[in-house]
């Protein structure tokens, strides 16, 4: 089995059904910063999306019904949206604080 089909097993058995809040950076082509980020803002799924500075330009924010879910939009959404020349998706295993409320307590 290859590294990737190995790591997409791993992935799809830990997460399951379950669902998956994700923070997606996007490496994009900043002359179309604007527009690209018009675009990203309609979808219903994306809660936050802040531009920013460093190594990434956007940074969204998403809560999906499940990892396939997530994979989908990633795939089948955003990847196809001209200007965006890199993705980077880190899944949330726990938090700690959002929004200003504390989550996990003593």
């Amino acid at each position: 089995m290859e590294r990737d089909q190995e790591y997409e097993r791993v992935i799809s058995q830990y997460y399951g059904e379950e669902q998956v809040l994700a923070l997606i950076m996007l490496k994009i082509d900043t002359k179309q910063a604007e527009a690209i980020a018009k675009e990203v803002s309609t979808f219903e799924i994306v809660e936050d999306l802040f531009m920013v500075t460093g190594e990434v330009d956007l940074i969204l924010k998403a809560r999906f019904e499940n990892y396939t879910a997530m994979k989908t939009f990633v795939l089948d959404k955003l990847a196809p949206i001209q200007g965006i020349k890199d993705t980077k998706t880190m899944m949330v295993v726990t938090p700690f604080k959002e929004r200003g409320e504390r989550l996990v307590t003593e």
